[in-house]
């Protein structure tokens, strides 16, 4: 029975959800603190991140940033406007966040360009093999996986992890100062943004997907879900080992060429 969920309590509180939807968020907190908390932010963090892995950072991941507005979109072609409450949040939402996710792809350029790596690297040079694993999944799960799913996939758990991971680079006063003080403004634009708008917008999209799914879905719908969130949470891990893997076989071979 798929009885109709309608938040009444904090909008960022985890006690406004349902049940199953606590137990899942809680289920995949400790995959999601592996990209929270992976190697490199600490590294961005020192500003110790090696040119080798900020160009493979910087243009591995752009597919996503290129995408993601695309993604959104291919969410927004599942809604039927009055086929549900959840279609309707969803379709409201997805109009909206689309158009600010528009300039975030120039804010990403910049942010390359201030860290040293080329507009035209970025746009045109080949990706370390691996760092594509989030973008591939994100477009399988959008092009195929249900409305509920391709949100929970991308808005909740993409998002959400990146809004907590840049907030712990973007605090980062040795970072911010790694960078020209005429440019820093620019260049971290993408950080700050992230740092502070990701904060309600998992949430949002969380509550999205409660209101798609009602107050008691099925136990395998609940499950499929947890685990959409999760390989999008591995995905971005793999991307980010793939980043600096990249650097540490480059290494390797100067060591063994000297």
């Amino acid at each position: 029975m798929n009885t109709h969920f309608e938040r009444t309590g904090a909008l960022t509180e985890l006690t406004s959800y349902p049940q199953w939807a606590q137990d899942m968020v809680t289920d995949c907190e400790s995959t999601k603190q592996s990209v929270v908390r992976h190697e490199m932010w600490d590294m961005m963090r020192k500003a110790s991140l090696s040119h080798a892995s900020t160009t493979n950072f910087m243009v591995g991941i752009w597919p996503v940033i290129e995408r993601f507005p695309a993604y959104m979109a291919l969410s927004l072609l599942k809604t039927r406007f009055g086929r549900s409450p959840g279609d309707n949040l969803a379709r409201r939402w997805l109009v909206r966040n689309i158009r600010v996710e528009q300039n975030h792809a120039e804010y990403w350029l910049n942010w390359a360009e201030g860290a040293g790596v080329s507009r035209e690297e970025v746009l045109h040079g080949r990706a370390p093999h691996g760092t594509g694993t989030l973008a591939d999944w994100c477009e399988e799960i959008c092009t195929g996986g249900s409305l509920a799913a391709s949100i929970a996939a991308t808005n909740y758990a993409v998002e959400g992890a990146t809004g907590e991971w840049s907030q712990r680079v973007y605090e980062s006063k040795t970072y911010a100062e790694s960078f020209p003080a005429k440019d820093r403004v620019g260049s971290l634009r993408w950080l700050q943004l992230h740092a502070a708008y990701d904060d309600t917008h998992p949430w949002e999209a969380l509550e999205i997907v409660c209101t798609l799914m009602g107050m008691t879905p099925a136990a395998d719908e609940v499950t499929h879900i947890g685990d959409c969130i999760k390989r999008s949470y591995t995905s971005m891990r793999i991307s980010m080992d793939r980043c600096i893997e990249a650097r540490r076989y480059l290494e390797a071979l100067s060591e063994v060429a000297a």
